[in-house]
């Protein structure tokens, strides 16, 4: 007697079909999914810097001696975003409202995200109509 030995193991052409289908969806979903993460991530880096910038200029008013700020001192890193600070006249005074505002020089802060947080009473949020510049306003 003769035996043969035949081995059907392995998977059907439809089975792999239907996992490449699967793996197609998931992956049509989670793209976008992800580049809208990303894209928001540069949002929160333009506010990030100005609360730093913020909290920069609230720690050097805390020394006494300090009373302004010459803003043409002030130092940023052309391959981020751009920052400036504005007093009411010349140097930043601690006794008057200062603006902090950052430009988003990535330009990929998403629209729907800037005119979901415009400026606030406060003073602080994305302006309109100027592209992507982030605004923080420190009161007196």
């Amino acid at each position: 007697m003769k035996r043969t030995l035949t081995s059907n193991k392995g998977f059907t052409l439809i089975e792999l079909m239907i996992v490449i289908a699967i793996i197609g969806i998931l992956a049509a979903i989670a793209i976008p999914n992800f580049i809208a993460y990303r894209n928001k991530a540069f949002c929160s880096k333009a506010e990030s810097d100005a609360n730093n910038v913020a909290a920069d200029i609230a720690d050097y008013f805390a020394i006494p001696t300090h009373t302004t700020i010459v803003t043409a001192n002030v130092k940023f890193n052309p391959g981020v975003n751009h920052f400036t600070i504005v007093g009411t006249s010349g140097p930043a005074d601690p006794n008057v409202a200062i603006t902090i505002t950052v430009t988003d020089m990535s330009s990929r802060c998403p629209t729907d995200y800037k005119t979901a947080n415009p400026v606030n009473a406060q003073g602080d949020g994305w302006l309109t109509g100027t592209g992507y510049i982030y605004q923080k306003v420190l009161q007196q």
